[in-house]
């Protein structure tokens, strides 16, 4: 999170619910496999950290914070070994979930975005990097389970919150950092990034808003042959045309060299 955020215990122990749901998340998916505990336990920390990771091992900072923070690590262990006990419970609550997922989705937008800006990096990097936060771990999940990534998958908004957050978190900081903001707005600004994030990504379920896909066409516009041929017999009288030209001017060259030549034996003469 930004770094009022960070300073801020309750958008901390935020920060462990949206662990602990994602490992809920990437369990589940593990279970609906029909795999093993050790194996949704392993999922549940891939998902819940596995993005952070990716964005730590881009900017040099090692150990990533996925197996070096000790309450994180076992926030995510901890949701793999619950979500094995009552994922029957769990898959009833659909939107619960949801909204969960996307609460995540928006503080690891906004915490990548930000760690990135505190190494130094320009805003494009922040950004980058503040989508791979978000979208990195739910990616690992599903290329260890054999499945299309939901990012790919999922034609409802994902990504494009993500992208949104990690943008306006941008903003903010440079704002904060010219001083044209104070540090309580700064708070104020990030917890508004995190809502709308949020919403973007509930309403495109709730309201079916699709990410569009190529336009849909089903004739090719191609030159005709007449077309075709007209073009290439063109090119031929071009060419011949051409070749006409570097004839006469070699015929050209060839008398002058004869004449030189000639008047060469009249002055020995």
């Amino acid at each position: 999170m930004g770094i009022a955020l960070q300073t801020s215990p309750f958008f901390q122990l935020i920060e462990y619910l949206a662990v602990f749901f994602c490992g809920i998340g990437g369990g589940m998916a593990a279970i609906r496999k029909q795999f093993d505990l050790l194996t949704i336990v392993i999922t549940s920390w891939l998902t819940a950290l596995g993005g952070g990771m990716i964005r730590d091992v881009f900017l040099g900072a090692l150990p990533p914070v996925g197996v070096s923070n000790i309450g994180f690590v076992l926030t995510a262990l901890v949701s793999g070994l619950i979500v094995a006990v009552i994922h029957p419970e769990v898959h009833k609550l659909k939107w619960t979930m949801l909204t969960l997922d996307a609460l995540a989705l928006a503080l690891f937008a906004v915490n990548g975005t930000s760690k990135a800006l505190m190494y130094n990096t320009s805003g494009m990097t922040a950004v980058f990097l503040g989508t791979f936060t978000a979208m990195g771990g739910g990616l690992i999940r599903d290329i260890l389970l054999n499945e299309v990534p939901q990012v790919i998958k999922d034609r409802h908004w994902y990504i494009v919150p993500a992208v949104v957050g990690s943008i306006l978190t941008v903003v903010v900081w440079q704002m904060e950092q010219q001083k044209h903001i104070t540090f309580q707005m700064e708070f104020i600004l990030d917890v508004a990034i995190v809502v709308l994030v949020v919403l973007l990504r509930l309403a495109s379920v709730k309201f079916d808003i699709q990410v569009p896909g190529a336009v849909q066409r089903t004739r090719a516009h191609l030159p005709s042959g007449r077309f075709v041929r007209h073009v290439v017999h063109r090119a031929r009288l071009d060419g011949e045309k051409l070749e006409e030209k570097v004839d006469a001017r070699a015929g050209d060259s060839s008398s002058a060299a004869q004449n030189a030549g000639s008047a060469q034996d009249a002055g020995k003469q």
